[in-house]
């Protein structure tokens, strides 16, 4: 019987001094762990002073305290992490999540199966001004967190979510690491490369396995302005250009495949249960809840076309322009 792995380095990245409490209870909750890391690596993303603070206080602590290489961005940051990390599997979680007690030994347990390429677990809101009753469960994904859509139990997925993830070093010796360009930078609400990442894994092993496993939780702040109906609109259209873009890189086909059920099955009935918890309960929030998917399903169609239409501009070689096309699109036509 295959065993569980037990060898796992976690990477934990950072930008801004602005979260340096959160980054400390990050590196707090896996230093808890009933099953202790192998390592912890904190990268830190193109911050000299961030970086001269997190080495004096982690140092002591023999967590592994590197700079991003890399060109600036989440992609680059983790990139790093990789680089440094020693672990059979590495596991990520953001710098403003604290993992559960248990969440190594949950991931580390669904490695038993070889065919798992990947394994990635719960993330829960933590809600720092109280949770917005407008906001649909179905777009919790605009917070970085579990959504209403994925499965309840522990199941097979096309890809995982950055906050709380893990793959086998073997990922990325034969596909590479996150691709440059795609990410968040700082505060821009972009996205999409652990999903970009996730589809360049299933493409190469049409047979592995990544895999959701609720059991493996970790809990998220989400400060009060992430709450707001200007922040929900950026990201879904935000969310929208990184899609344009992962179809531009992978295909639409692949790209868009958990889209369309998304869009089709889980967004219908959200709706649905908004209109009847507002007509039959009486729940105003409900017709909120329900206008709210409308609206974000909206916005993050009007990224797509926009994304697709100025990609289409750029040939495939010309990938960077492509990638800096982007970034220029967001700031010139976000809401």
């Amino acid at each position: 019987m295959a065993q569980a792995v037990a060898d796992i380095s976690v990477v934990i990245c950072a930008y801004t001094e602005a979260r340096w409490q959160e980054l400390v209870a990050a590196v707090d909750s896996v230093q808890r762990q009933s099953l202790p890391p192998r390592e912890i690596v904190v990268v830190i993303d193109h911050n000299p002073a961030l970086l001269a603070r997190s080495r004096e206080q982690f140092g002591p602590q023999s967590v592994v305290v590197v700079e991003n290489r890399q060109a600036q961005g989440l992609s680059g940051a983790r990139n790093s992490g990789i680089a440094a990390a020693r672990g059979e599997v590495i596991a990520f979680v953001d710098e403003d999540a604290v993992a559960a007690p248990d969440w190594l030994e949950r991931l580390s347990a669904a490695y038993a199966d070889p065919a798992v390429l990947g394994v990635g677990g719960l993330i829960e809101p933590l809600w720092l001004a109280g949770r917005p009753a407008w906001l649909p469960e179905e777009f919790q994904w605009v917070v970085g967190c579990s959504y209403r859509g994925l499965p309840e139990a522990t199941a097979p997925v096309r890809n995982l979510i950055g906050c709380n993830m893990s793959f086998r070093r073997e990922v990325f010796e034969v596909v590479g690491g996150f691709r440059d360009g795609i990410g968040r930078i700082g505060t821009r609400p972009l996205g999409c490369e652990e999903t970009e990442l996730c589809i360049r894994v299933r493409q190469r092993w049409t047979e592995g396995v990544l895999l959701y496993e609720p059991g493996a939780r970790v809990l998220h702040r989400v400060p009060a302005n992430r709450g707001r109906v200007a922040y929900f609109t950026s990201r879904c259209y935000a969310e929208g250009l990184s899609k344009a873009l992962v179809a531009r890189f992978v295909g639409s086909r692949d790209g868009l495949a958990s889209e369309r059920s998304y869009t089709f099955k889980t967004l219908p009935h959200g709706v649905r249960r908004g209109l009847g918890e507002a007509l039959l309960r009486g729940e105003r929030a409900g017709l909120a809840r329900a206008a709210m998917i409308i609206a974000g399903l909206a916005w993050t169609t009007a990224g797509y076309v926009v994304g697709r239409v100025q990609l289409w501009r750029f040939k495939p070689d010309h990938a960077g322009k492509a990638l800096a096309g982007r970034e220029q699109v967001y700031l010139e036509t976000a809401p």
